[in-house]
């Protein structure tokens, strides 16, 4: 069966098609990620500005293309923290159904946890010790999943914390000051508090998602971004919490210098490396006591893999 996930977040919209054959992987046919920042200034004002809306519904006409191009059978379509917290949401959910004829699901927090991480899963080496703590970071939230191999579910949260909602509260100085990366910082901690997770109880730290990905490959040394090494690399604490110190002091001319570097991105990645190290560090801390954490896995699979996972598992056809 041929399906598509799109993923559209408060930074960036993500599409996957692949064909998917019971027992075995998902097969890539296409991915794309587009930054479109819908969510810009939603965490503000409460609604998505209309030229935002306008270039998130320009590549939903791309993405229509593509899907009709390449004989998709089903579709799902998750929005996320951005669209959560929009009063005229209305108008985004009747635009994409006008163009996929399909209706948007609007993730809560909960449910976005749970399709990122078992995206995420599904593509594990056998021997990742587990429980599994995910971490997805995006632009307007955070999700934390912790789990097991066998899809089990412990427990899942989502925090109002993302790189692009991080940014317009506090990081707004090129590079940030020290009083805004500390008012950032107690921001970040006491969202964690809030979660409720067990965060001692983690064996495996799995982060997801572009900040996520774009950290790992600084740590790597890269010139260029390449998924291949990215996905499931493995790094000691200590390299993972030097990469996004860089990125936190760095000015937007070095960080827009890196090859691997998406320019949708260069804005909002110190924002996002604060709160990944702020999170390693706290789980770093809580594990110590019982067997602690000496490094972080990435992975590229998360919450649009999740989607079309759903779109195999009740198809979902849509109208093109």
């Amino acid at each position: 069966m041929r399906v598509a996930g799109i993923d559209c977040g408060t930074n960036s919209i993500r599409l996957l098609i692949a064909d998917v054959e019971e027992g075995k992987p998902l097969s890539d046919v296409v991915r794309r990620m587009e930054v479109a920042r819908l969510g810009q200034g939603v965490d503000r004002t409460g609604q998505f500005n209309p030229d935002s809306l306008k270039r998130t519904l320009a590549f939903v006409d791309d993405y229509a293309e593509e899907c009709r191009k390449h004989g998709v059978e089903s579709i799902r379509f998750a929005a996320t923290s951005a669209t959560r917290d929009a009063s005229n949401r209305q108008i985004f959910l009747d635009g994409v159904r006008e163009r996929l004829g399909v209706e948007v699901q609007v993730l809560s927090g909960e449910e976005e946890a749970r399709a990122s991480f078992e995206g995420a899963t599904s593509v594990l080496a056998p021997n990742t010790e587990e429980p599994y703590l995910t971490v997805d970071l995006g632009g307007g939230s955070t999700e934390f999943v912790l789990g097991k191999a066998d899809g089990t579910i412990l427990q899942a949260a989502s925090m109002n914390v993302g790189c692009v909602r991080m940014r317009e509260r506090h990081m707004v100085s090129d590079p940030a000051t020290e009083a805004e990366i500390a008012a950032a910082r107690a921001d970040v901690q006491a969202a964690i508090d809030g979660t409720g997770i067990d965060l001692s109880s983690a064996r495996t730290l799995i982060g997801l998602a572009g900040t996520i990905t774009t950290v790992t490959a600084k740590v790597l040394g890269l010139d260029k971004y390449d998924p291949a090494k990215i996905h499931s690399a493995r790094m000691p604490l200590a390299d993972v919490d030097a990469a996004c110190q860089w990125f936190i002091h760095a000015t937007m001319e070095e960080r827009g210098a890196l090859g691997f570097m998406h320019p949708g991105r260069v804005d909002v990645i110190s924002a996002g490396a604060l709160v990944w190290q702020e999170i390693i560090r706290r789980v770093s801390a809580e594990t110590a006591a019982k067997m602690p954490l000496t490094h972080t896995v990435t992975s590229e699979h998360d919450i649009l893999d999740g989607m079309a996972l759903w779109a195999a598992r009740e198809p979902n056809a849509p109208r093109l």
